[in-house]
């Protein structure tokens, strides 16, 4: 095996998320390697799409030239599927991944299209336009997990996704300020003209009350998807179930704060202290337990994933 490309994947991780390294170290080594050399294509892609640095450095204008860049990121994927020798680590683990797991090429390039999505200046009209830019972005990235850990069963993946979508709705909300600060907003135009903010302006101090209550309103949303993420976690070996466990855990404390900070949110970015995350993976792992023997139940009204 590639020890340099695991690094490399590793101090990549340890860089860009804190908060799922902390749970990625909870995997059984070999699916460990998988994940975090998953997160390095996922990063590397972000990160070249929005000219930043392992999710960092990202300002207005720091996006030109991104729609070749895009470009070239989706050729190379269809390359590293072809099995084309990588020179670049990122694609090379890309391929060792899905090599491995046989992840299909529609999920890696359906996650490039949410880039697509930033690329092309999309606006989200109504929060179904919203779950379809959470869908590409993060869901999809639950699906390539989900197959990483060995999942198969269709209701397995609609879990796995359905936590992707909780995560990407929680990242949004945290980040509102810090993506119109560079022209983005993911906030449905619907609830935008319901709290009477333009959206050139949602980076204004003067609209913070009404700001947190939109983000407090996507952490709502995200709570019946981190619900249906629990059913998820009895068909995944108990190992890899203390690690989603507790990533589901940390995501789903960033939005707690977010919207117990209300308008102060945004003072500084909210994140999970390591005391935090010692006590979620605690928790993470009475909740692997917890479900071992838990008996699904409809997913009833959620966004359904694409087919």
């Amino acid at each position: 095996m590639n020890e340099a490309l695991l690094d490399h994947a590793t101090r990549t991780i340890e860089v860009g998320s804190k908060s799922f390294a902390a749970a990625a170290r909870l995997f059984d080594p070999p699916t460990r390697r998988s994940a975090v050399m998953l997160y390095a294509w996922c990063r590397y892609c972000d990160d070249v799409v929005d000219g930043q640095e392992l999710g960092f450095g990202q300002t207005p204008g720091s996006s030109d030239g991104s729609e070749q860049r895009l470009a070239e990121l989706v050729e190379l994927t269809r390359r590293a599927y072809a099995g084309e020798p990588m020179t670049n680590p990122a694609f090379a683990a890309l391929q060792e991944v899905a090599q491995r797991h046989a992840i299909p090429e529609r999920y890696a390039q359906e996650h490039l299209q949410g880039f697509a999505m930033d690329v092309q200046g999309r606006q989200y009209e109504t929060i179904d336009d919203t779950l379809e830019y959470c869908y590409h972005v993060a869901g999809v990235v639950g699906l390539m997990m989900a197959v990483i850990m060995g999942a198969q069963e269709e209701a397995t993946l609609d879990r796995a996704c359905d936590l992707g979508l909780a995560f990407q709705l929680t990242n949004i909300a945290r980040d509102i300020v810090e993506d119109a600060r560079v022209g983005r907003c993911y906030l449905p135009a619907q609830w935008l003209s319901e709290e009477g903010i333009p959206r050139q302006e949602l980076a204004l101090p003067g609209h913070r009350e009404a700001v947190a209550r939109l983000a407090g309103r996507l952490v709502d949303l995200a709570e019946p998807y981190y619900l249906s993420a629990c059913q998820g976690l009895p068909a995944l070996p108990l190992r890899s179930a203390w690690a989603i466990a507790t990533a589901r855990g940390v995501y789903r404390e960033i939005g707690i704060k977010v919207k117990e900070r209300g308008a102060a949110a945004w003072d500084q970015r909210v994140s999970t202290t390591k005391w935090d995350k010692l006590r979620l993976v605690t928790s993470g792992a009475a909740l692997a337990l917890a479900t071992r023997q838990l008996q699904a139940t409809p997913r009833g009204a959620l966004w359904p994933r694409p087919r």
